[in-house]
């Protein structure tokens, strides 16, 4: 019975401490404000410029969002500056999404800028990271009457368009991994603004010291889905078919698939100081349209054959710009370290000049497992 009451004496006690505590570093709702999306750029003088998105509630005021922009020298040293231009004291703990700018994406050495968001326990690392193909600027301040708030609208694309494997919904956590492991390049999603609207490209990838370095349209970004094992079935693809007449203005000649049950393999050696890769991609897909006079159900191994070089010309037109820009948003250097690491360690620091060199081999098996309901 005593030692229940020294139990219960000391509860009573150090409860209070770690309620206090815990509470410490609490804001109060009405004293912050919530950023919902971070942008960062560089501006006419090549100054770093910070960019936010803050949703408004007020019955009052029209504009649904408040926004910031402010050059700074690093995000944690514009904190004052943050707080001075908002109407409370500004959390990062909500944001949706991080906008990067074409101009800073084009140089090197701006990812350390990143640092406090993985320091800082108190920041996100799910928002999702958007390359933006232009300035920031532009699409932090579109404010359209007709869509949802930005941060909103965008994190949705994403994810949205992501299940679909045309673009790639990395968080701030997956970059940083892709950026500290030297077997693979970071690849995130790209948009633009097209008259007033934000539309979505598919993807830029980045060198490993995450350079931009090329985009890829959505159906591009599903065949590199595929080769990195990746796409989830009901992906679609589509194709203008050799041979067939086009009576514009309408496209006649094309045909889409859906793609099905999707199995890749890459193999890696090496030989007389080069890495080998074959990749091989076996795909079961159902046709979803075609515009043209075909009979698919006499000529459907024909029809597979043709849609196999199409779909193979394409996975080798992709790997062959990878190489000519020396990068591996594949992670072929994961199969490399895994298999041949000795190599791998040799020239894991120059990963990228070495892919360039290396002999990649691709090769696409296409089954069509079904036509639809009309013949």
């Amino acid at each position: 019975m005593r030692a229940k009451r020294i139990l219960r004496v000391i509860v009573i006690a150090v409860t209070p401490v770690l309620l206090l505590a815990a509470c410490a570093d609490q804001i109060n709702l009405e004293s912050a404000a919530t950023p919902l999306s971070l942008g960062l750029d560089l501006n006419k003088n090549d100054q770093l410029q910070y960019f936010s998105t803050t949703p408004v509630f007020s019955k009052n005021i029209k504009k649904k969002s408040s926004e910031i922009k402010i050059p700074i020298e690093s995000l944690r040293q514009s904190k004052a500056q943050q707080d001075a231009l908002s109407a409370g004291s500004v959390a990062g703990r909500n944001y949706q999404v991080l906008l990067l700018g074409r101009k800073m994406l084009n140089r090197s050495g701006w990812f350390p800028v990143l640092d406090v968001l993985f320091r800082d326990a108190r920041n996100t690392v799910t928002d999702r990271v958007i390359a933006v193909d232009g300035p920031v600027e532009d699409i932090i301040y579109l404010n359209s009457n007709d869509q949802p708030l930005l941060p909103i609208l965008l994190r949705s694309m994403i994810d949205t368009k992501t299940k679909r494997s045309e673009t790639y919904g990395t968080t701030v956590q997956e970059l940083h991994r892709q950026y500290y492991d030297k077997g693979v390049t970071p690849y995130i999603a790209e948009i633009k603004l097209v008259e007033k609207h934000v539309m979505l490209k598919g993807a830029a990838l980045l060198s490993q010291e995450c350079q931009y370095k090329m985009s890829i349209g959505s159906q591009e970004t599903v065949l590199l889905s595929i080769m990195q094992k990746q796409a989830a079935p009901g992906f679609s693809l589509s194709y203008h078919m050799p041979g067939q007449k086009r009576n514009l203005p309408f496209n006649t000649d094309m045909l889409s698939f859906t793609g099905g049950k999707t199995k890749t393999k890459i193999k890696t050696g090496y030989e007389d100081g080069k890495f080998k890769f074959d990749i091989g991609i076996k795909m079961t897909v159902g046709l979803s349209e075609h515009l043209f006079d075909y009979n698919v159900a006499q000529n459907a191994k024909e029809l597979e054959k043709q849609l196999k070089k199409l779909v193979q010309a394409q996975l080798e037109g992709l790997i062959h710009n990878f190489q000519k820009h020396e990068i591996d948003p594949i992670g072929l250097g994961v199969y490399a370290r895994a298999h041949q690491y000795r190599h791998f360690m040799n020239v894991q620091d120059h990963w990228g000049e070495t892919l360039a060199q290396a002999d990649i081999t691709v090769k696409a098996e296409v089954t069509i497992a079904a036509m639809g309901p009309i013949k």
